[in-house]
């Protein structure tokens, strides 16, 4: 993407061109990637600026779209979501834009990847079990129309990585 042009936020709307980051925004996106509640105060401090310069910076992180949002890592065994896999899925040319929005009101979904290669999106769904997975591949996808084929890949076993600095 050229520099003039704007990227997309999720909803649609364009984002302001990235301005570029330093070594202390970069430190401030470890932090938060790793504990999102990080207060301000202790952001700052990690960093050595100032309280009013780390709310600033993480502010015009979060408008310039490098923050997307904060949330919290969820443990999906123990959230009632045991099953996990990845789908791979082979769409009609063109139709990603669709199809995306389709993706977003899986039950499950957690986290959709438009792709090179063997295939066009990856798409990872947590399910409570094998049943609920079946329902989304069988009944849920292979509906879409422009969903030209599907490959689940079970999860056997998965874990977050954190972010090194």
């Amino acid at each position: 993407m050229a520099p003039e042009q704007l990227a997309d936020d999720p909803d649609g709307s364009p984002l302001p061109p990235p301005r570029p980051l330093d070594a202390v925004d970069h430190d401030i996106l470890r932090i938060l990637q790793t504990d999102g509640r990080a207060s301000i105060r202790s952001v700052a401090e990690r960093v050595h600026v100032s309280r009013a310069n780390a709310y600033a910076r993480i502010n015009r992180l979060v408008e310039d779209g490098v923050i997307r949002g904060f949330g919290a890592r969820v443990d999906h065994e123990r959230a009632g979501q045991g099953t996990s896999a990845y789908i791979t899925l082979k769409i009609v040319q063109n139709s990603w834009r669709t199809v995306r929005e389709q993706l977003r009101t899986l039950p499950g979904a957690s986290h959709i990847a438009l792709v090179g290669g063997d295939f066009d999106v990856l798409l990872l769904v947590h399910t409570p079990d094998n049943r609920a997975l079946r329902e989304v591949v069988l009944t849920r996808l292979q509906a879409i129309p422009e969903v030209l084929s599907t490959r689940t890949l079970l999860v056997f076993e998965e874990e977050d990585v954190e972010p090194q600095g």
